[in-house]
């Protein structure tokens, strides 16, 4: 733990703000800076959890925007339970790149209430920075509407998050009381800490979603009947994942770890993917509308997206990969990558990428190519992709080159993926 907070100080130039910062895509990008690392180094930041983050900030950035843009639509009324915003003052001036600075500052302060003294320490001076940056060269009163505006808009949303059953995650997202199946096939304990003898957020499924109706909408068939015989399918499956990693080919095991995306060491998954839309941002130096849109629509896949395999995994408690090929075919077996401490069925990874590859492709087309920079600065290169799909593809078999999902988990969790995608791409942004 003092590692990671260590990793924040290294990191804490990274959040100082440019010497203009006024454009408000300039602001989100600045801001998603510090929230990824925020993310990274914040310890009840698990990828459902940081997933959550990402969807109400992104829904903070999207309202900012179309509140002083005529052609946007705004997203109450379409998402559950969101019911009204703040409007502006009629015929009043606001500088926007003000408003989003206010809205974003005070977004962060409230999700991140609870990260480090490093991460705080970093907060508070990107926070005095971009106040100072984005203020220069605007009217005194102007500033103080657009800012008040701001944190007004902000303040509504978080209202609104504290009543979707996700708000408060105690003992890092661990029930503290739990009973863990005895039937076999059912999911166990695949750490040796104490803290993980139970599964992660066994409740977030119950979560209220963003677009999708509920966490129930986008279910699965089951998977394969669990068997320890040699000529059954399932261990057939296990078999597969077993030889995955006895002959997996260097390109496999770099694919592996480009998304393994571990808590603690990175983003997260969820934030991968907010990474990427940060890349296509500077790439194709989107307006501020169309980046608002792009953030809040990732933003809300992939937080469905986590809620509807949160209930499939909770649903069917499969067992992992690395407790069946131990006890039925190799007891020295090892996974590439380290498995998550939660039930199998579906890929987490599938799910959620499958959700925010759907809703960004309705978004920027079919065959949109783009170069994935998440993990360059961990010595991982760059990695191209023709299209969107072709990324949550390979994300998902990421998972089976690592030892730590059967490939059903990952096939179905991407239909899964486009099943809930399709209620982010659906909300309606332009007028």
């Amino acid at each position: 733990m003092l590692k990671k907070f260590a990793g924040i100080c290294l990191a804490a130039a990274l959040f100082v703000a440019p010497a203009q910062a006024s454009a408000p895509e300039e602001v989100m990008s600045n801001w998603y800076t510090l929230l990824l690392n925020l993310v990274r180094h914040t310890a009840t930041y698990s990828p459902p959890v940081a997933s959550r983050a990402f969807a109400y900030v992104g829904v903070t950035v999207y309202e900012a925007t179309a509140s002083g843009d005529a052609g946007l639509q705004t997203l109450a009324g379409q998402l559950n339970g969101l019911k009204s915003l703040p409007l502006r003052e009629a015929g009043k001036a606001y500088d926007e790149g003000v408003v989003m600075n206010a809205a974003l500052d005070s977004a962060m302060q409230d999700f991140f209430s609870n990260t480090g003294p490093s991460g705080q320490h970093a907060l508070a001076a990107h926070s005095k920075n971009m106040k100072t940056n984005t203020a220069k060269g605007v009217a005194p009163d102007v500033a103080k509407r657009s800012a008040a505006y701001g944190i007004a808009l902000e303040k509504a949303i978080l209202a609104w998050s504290k009543t979707d059953g996700g708000a408060v995650i105690e003992n890092l997202g661990f029930p503290k009381v739990y009973s863990v199946s005895k039937e076999p096939g059912h999911w166990v304990p695949t750490s040796t800490y104490q803290i993980q003898q139970h599964p992660l957020l066994p409740d977030w499924g119950n979560n209220r979603p963003f677009a999708m109706p509920e966490g129930a909408t986008c279910p699965l068939p089951a998977p394969t009947a669990y068997s320890e015989d040699k000529a059954s399918q399932f261990y057939k499956e296990a078999k597969d994942v077993y030889d995955a990693k006895i002959n997996g080919t260097p390109e496999q095991k770099k694919i592996a770890r480009f998304w393994s995306d571990d808590p603690g060491l990175s983003w997260t998954p969820p934030g991968h993917w907010v990474g990427i839309v940060l890349d296509i941002m500077q790439e194709r130096k989107l307006s501020a509308a169309k980046a608002a849109e792009a953030l809040a629509r990732v933003g809300i896949a992939i937080a469905d997206g986590f809620i509807g395999c949160w209930n499939q995994k909770y649903k069917y408690d499969t067992i992992r990969p690395v407790t069946y090929i131990k006890k039925n075919i190799d007891p020295k077996w090892e996974a590439l990558l380290i498995t998550p401490p939660f039930p199998e069925y579906p890929s987490g990874h599938s799910t959620q990428t499958g959700a925010a590859a759907t809703a960004l492709t309705a978004m920027f087309g079919e065959n949109f190519a783009f170069n994935d920079s998440t993990h360059e600065r961990d010595g991982m290169g760059i990695r191209h992709f023709n299209s969107l799909w072709d990324a949550a593809q390979e994300a998902g078999i990421s998972r089976l080159y690592g030892g730590i999902h059967f490939r059903p988990a990952i096939d179905n969790g991407l239909d899964q993926g486009k099943c809930i995608g399709k209620y982010a791409a659906a909300l309606k942004m332009a007028k």
